[in-house]
């Protein structure tokens, strides 16, 4: 799994309500939860952003409640993927639970700012700023079942196609 896109950068303890206020949290609809998409952490960031667009947080991200809204809010706001320094665990098992694409690098931060372009190989653990001086950077790779996940749509979608063992 291969994609790549531009980068919005987002600091340090992105929480559940900075993805998704909980002002928003009385609909289970995609497309409305998307509508608020980092709202409180960027008022116009939905505005900005274009579908194929990839989050960049700093430590901690998705901390917070356990709510599903996040991952779902950033899936449906047509964001590619989010890279962050280190995830929030239960925002790292429902990202991939939703189908939503997730990385840790600790060094990608430091060197891109907004708009910068990336492009992440998942399976093969790479990350390539485009453009970029720097070497590719390395990444612990999605193993093959998490890919399945994603390409499936997340872990209810792979159920009804019959796949889970």
């Amino acid at each position: 799994m291969k994609f790549g896109g531009r980068i919005w950068k987002f600091g340090d303890n992105i929480d559940t309500d900075a993805i998704i206020p909980a002002r928003y949290l009385n609909t289970w609809d995609p497309q409305a939860l998307a509508a608020h998409c980092m709202e409180d952490a960027d008022p116009l960031f939905m505005k900005k952003m274009r579908p194929g667009d990839i989050l960049i947080g700093g430590e901690n991200f998705g901390c917070g409640s356990s709510r599903e809204h996040a991952p779902i809010a950033i899936k449906a706001a047509g964001i590619a993927g989010v890279v962050a320094k280190s995830f929030a665990r239960i925002f790292y098992r429902n990202s991939f639970n939703m189908g939503l694409p997730i990385f840790e690098s600790r060094e990608l931060w430091g060197l891109v700012e907004d708009g910068a372009e990336i492009e992440i190989d998942a399976g093969g653990g790479v990350i390539r700023i485009i453009g970029g001086a720097t070497e590719p950077l390395h990444i612990q790779p999605v193993p093959p079942f998490m890919q399945e996940l994603i390409a499936d749509g997340g872990l209810m979608n792979h159920i009804a196609k019959g796949k889970a063992k």
